[in-house]
Formats: C-alpha cells, structure tokens, sequence
C-alpha cells in the first residue's frame, strides 16, 4: 500500500503536509501520523478519511516510540513514498538560560530522532519516493539567542543534501525544507511572543499551507532546498557569500 509518514502531524505545517498529500497526490493510499497528542492526530484521521489512516502516538525521541515504529514498519511493511519529517522545536533565549534539558531535547528531537525514522523507513521506501525534512532560515547561518537551534537546522540541512547524493542511485529525492517563521504552535513553545525578539516582530511570515504546497511541488522536481518567500532566498544567499563572522551579527533572534 502506497504511504506517506509524516511526523508531528497534529499542527502546524505537519497537518497541513498530510492534508497537501491528500490532495495532490492520488497515488497515497495510507498515512502514518505520528505525533504525542492522540486526540489532534484521530482528529486530522476524520479530515483524511478514517479508514486510510495509522495513527502512532508516540514520542519518537523515546526508546519505546522509537521501537514501536521499528515494529509496526515490520508488522504492516508499508511501501513508503514520501517521508515527511516535521517534528521539531527551538527555544529563544541566551544559552545560558536555557536549561541543558530543553537544549538536549532540541539536538535529540530535531536531529536524533529525524536520522533514526529515515535510517528505520529507508528499506521500505519505493523508488520514485521522496524525503522532505524540514529545516529552516535559522541553518544558513548561526543564530545567537537560538544557538541550539539554529545548529541543528543546520545539521538538518548538511545531513538532507549528503543523504539526496546517496539515494540518487535509488530513485529517491531528499529535500530540505528552510521557512522562515510561521504563526504555528512553534513560536509559544519557543517562547516568542511579540516584544521578546526584534527580529521574529519584523520577519516576514510564511504561511503553512503554502509552504506544504510548494515543498511537494520541489521534491517532485528533485530539487535539494526550498526557501520560501524571495526575502528568504536572497538571505540564503547572502549567508553563503559573505563571511559567517558578519552574517552572524546580523541573524541575531
């Protein structure tokens, strides 16, 4: 059965990612929504059609989340066409404030957990599939006030465009996908309200549902990376030809 596996599938971008498949891609014809809040995923079950979906409540930082995937991809040997892994936070503050809990956390979630559920779903992947990890603006450059963050979208983006390179031979596209903010539960788990960070007030926003839209549109034309918004593009490139000890003053949160 053809699948598409999306991680933090209950909000945000990673609801808007299922619901983007759902539409433009007919050929799905199974989806694996994987997040912690049982209620939010069943709820988007409703909106994708019951009877299509596996809902994987689970914490997939955990070693029992992680073995539960393990053994329901062995249980139900899903032939997986697009990977899509969303789930991710950040946390706004000097990094001597924030306690080294939430700082391990970012690195396990944002890194660990995304190269252990796309090392996990490889062998079931089928040619032709497609691998979107989101990303963000905050990997071209390091972020002071989002240190560790900013570092493990960077690992995000270095480990998508290796791993695109290894899976050409299979068929297989990587995307990395770099928004910038978007009004998403992210920004109250980042603790970034309006006042708290000059930048986030300024930024412009990209808006989920397009961002899910145009990413679907770039992985099926095997590209490597999606910046939304012309802003961001130009931002990417500024990050790649001027030195990092002067784009780092500048891409302070």
């Amino acid at each position: 059965m053809i699948t598409a596996i999306i991680t933090g599938a209950s909000s945000g971008l990673g609801r808007e990612f299922a619901l983007a498949i759902k539409k433009r891609c007919p050929d799905v014809e199974s989806f694996w929504l994987i997040a912690r809040r049982a209620d939010r995923l069943n709820a988007l079950a409703e909106e994708l059609g019951k009877d299509n979906c596996y809902v994987l409540p689970i914490d997939i930082v955990s070693e029992e989340g992680i073995k539960e995937f393990i053994d329901s991809l062995k249980d139900i040997v899903p032939e997986i066409k697009y990977l899509i892994n969303n789930a991710g936070f950040g946390k706004l503050d000097d990094f001597k404030n924030i306690p080294s809990k939430a700082s391990y956390d970012q690195i396990n979630l944002n890194c660990g957990a995304l190269t252990v559920i796309t090392r996990e779903a490889l062998p079931y992947m089928i040619k032709g599939g497609e691998i979107i990890n989101v990303s963000s603006i905050a990997s071209f450059a390091p972020n002071p006030r989002m240190a560790v963050y900013s570092s493990t979208k960077a690992f995000v983006t270095s480990f998508s465009r290796a791993l695109r390179e290894e899976l050409k031979a299979d068929g297989i596209n990587v995307l990395a996908v770099c928004p910038g903010p978007m009004d998403t539960e992210f920004l109250p788990i980042a603790n970034i309200a309006k006042g708290t960070s000059k930048m986030f007030d300024t930024l412009p926003r990209s808006k989920p549902k397009r961002v899910a839209k145009k990413a679907l549109k770039y992985s099926a034309r095997k590209k490597a990376v999606y910046t939304p918004k012309l802003f961001f593009k130009f931002y990417r490139f500024i990050a790649k030809i001027l030195p990092v000890s002067l784009v780092v003053k500048f891409a302070k949160t």
